[in-house]
């Protein structure tokens, strides 16, 4: 069996545990993976046509909004060529997690923006870790400056 470059790519982004999400210039949801489904709990039919703030905290879209229009208009984002990103996000139950995505901006045949490619991971629990750390860190500094 030769290679298939296509299926292999459709097959990869349909079924890969990092969410996918592809979302159009008015920032609906067009593109939703097996990996979004399980991450934030909407499932595909649920999540298509709607608009990103399913899974953005209320406090933080109106910057999001705003950065988002800003690259619709310009083409360009802050976090292109593989910038990594950490924000917190919403599950469909409410619940907070801590995700890390990376974006790839897409244009159409005329060269303006189209939409936007993200794919996210869920990093709750790294980022549950590394604050409990930070936090045993600065007690065990207190306790090593007392001591002194």
């Amino acid at each position: 069996m030769e290679w298939e470059k296509n299926r292999f790519a459709v097959h990869l982004i349909d079924h890969m545990a990092d969410a996918v999400i592809y979302a159009n210039a008015e920032g609906r949801i067009v593109y939703w993976n097996e990996g979004s489904e399980r991450i934030f709990g909407f499932a595909q039919s649920e999540a298509l046509g709607q608009s990103l703030d399913i899974i953005i905290p209320e406090n933080l879209r109106q910057r999001h909004w705003e950065g988002y229009q800003e690259t619709m208009r310009s083409g360009k984002s802050h976090y292109e060529a593989g910038a990594l990103l950490a924000v917190p996000a919403i599950r469909k139950d409410g619940s907070r997690i801590s995700i890390e995505f990376t974006v790839l901006p897409f244009h159409d045949e005329s060269g303006q923006m189209a939409g936007i490619a993200a794919v996210l991971r869920d990093v709750s629990k790294q980022f549950q870790e590394m604050r409990k750390l930070r936090k045993d860190l600065a007690l065990c500094q207190a306790q090593s400056q007392a001591i002194k």
